[in-house]
């Protein structure tokens, strides 16, 4: 039982650091690609997919938590309020899908849990600005969610394939990305 919770503990902390990278990577990244700053790829939120996929609910929810928590402590309590929202709408969204009678197939999967997280961080920055101004953004960002969504689809194939297929919990019972 300990070994377990140990095993569990650690693939947290793994699993919270390679989003830690590759959320430094995406900030590098950006600029290059000429987006805003505000326009992210995402590649962060993988690392909770493959969580909720191949491991469990709660270790999702743990590293939304701390990625909302590293983004407030490194760059302001706007950017860790706006993690969190963009986070917990979009793992809902992701539980709710696995959740569905038929699979709704990776494409869906990914490009919605994309659309959500900018959802999420739309209407929290519109509660912080208590006006519609921050709606006026929501075209852009939509089809940018729609644009890294697919992104997305294509690396967490690659991703989930390259990843231990010894992680403590349960293995992917859903029918998406399958290793």
């Amino acid at each position: 039982m300990r070994s377990q919770k140990s095993r569990e503990v650690a693939w947290t902390g793994m699993l919270f650091a390679l989003a830690i990278a590759l959320s430094f990577l995406e900030s590098a990244i950006t600029p290059l690609l000429g987006l805003m700053p505000a326009m992210k790829l995402g590649l962060s939120n993988l690392v909770v997919m493959y969580a909720l996929l191949f491991l469990n609910t709660r270790t999702a929810a743990e590293l939304v938590l701390l990625k909302a928590l590293f983004a407030m402590l490194t760059r302001g309590p706007t950017a860790g309020f706006l993690s969190l929202c963009g986070g917990v709408l979009s793992f809902l969204v992701l539980w709710g899908l696995l959740h569905l009678p038929a699979s709704p197939g990776e494409f869906i999967f990914t490009v919605s849990g994309a659309l959500a997280h900018n959802i999420g961080q739309l209407l929290g920055a519109s509660v912080l600005l208590s006006s519609a101004m921050a709606l006026g953004y929501a075209p852009v960002l939509l089809v940018a969610g729609l644009c890294v969504g697919a992104l997305s689809c294509v690396l967490s194939k690659a991703l989930f394939a390259a990843m231990p297929k010894n992680a403590p919990g349960r293995v992917n019972q859903y029918k998406l990305f399958k290793k």
